[in-house]
């Protein structure tokens, strides 16, 4: 026979837990994120953000086809900001996927338009110059690139 609630306190704790954790009150998610756009002459630049900490330990995140990135988790405090391009990928220049001046509101973009810009090659190192502070919850960066 099992024991009753009243002969066993540390079986209610047991359930209790189990039930928090199967209706899923424990934790949910990112506890902390950052997102933002990467544009490089207002274009959206192709490739992938990363957030250094000071002890080196790195978070990473594509840029999606809107040029949005979005990190979860992030180191905290302050970061160094990288921001690399795709191996293999010929860089577009800026304004290529646009419809030509003139067109009509219906003209269709070149067939670049899928594609972003490669961000400049100064932006692989994390001695860049781009520096953002993490302090949790959500937040947003966004990395517009020079030349």
């Amino acid at each position: 026979m099992l024991p009753g609630p009243k002969s066993c306190p540390l079986c209610l704790v047991l359930l209790f837990t189990s039930l928090l954790w199967v209706s899923g009150c424990g934790p949910k998610g990112p506890t902390s994120q950052v997102s933002g756009k990467v544009t490089l002459d207002g274009n959206r630049v192709d490739g992938v953000v990363t957030f250094i900490a000071a002890d080196n330990k790195e978070a990473s995140a594509p840029i999606g086809p809107d040029g949005v990135y979005t990190i979860a988790n992030p180191p905290m405090g302050d970061v160094k900001v990288k921001i690399t391009g795709i191996p293999g990928l010929a860089p577009v220049a800026p304004g290529a996927g646009k419809p030509p001046p003139g067109a009509g509101a219906g003209a269709l973009p070149s067939s670049t338009a899928t594609m972003g810009v490669q961000p400049p090659r100064k932006y692989a190192s994390p001695d860049n110059g781009l520096t953002f502070k993490v302090t949790g919850g959500k937040q947003t960066f966004d990395i517009p690139l020079t030349p």
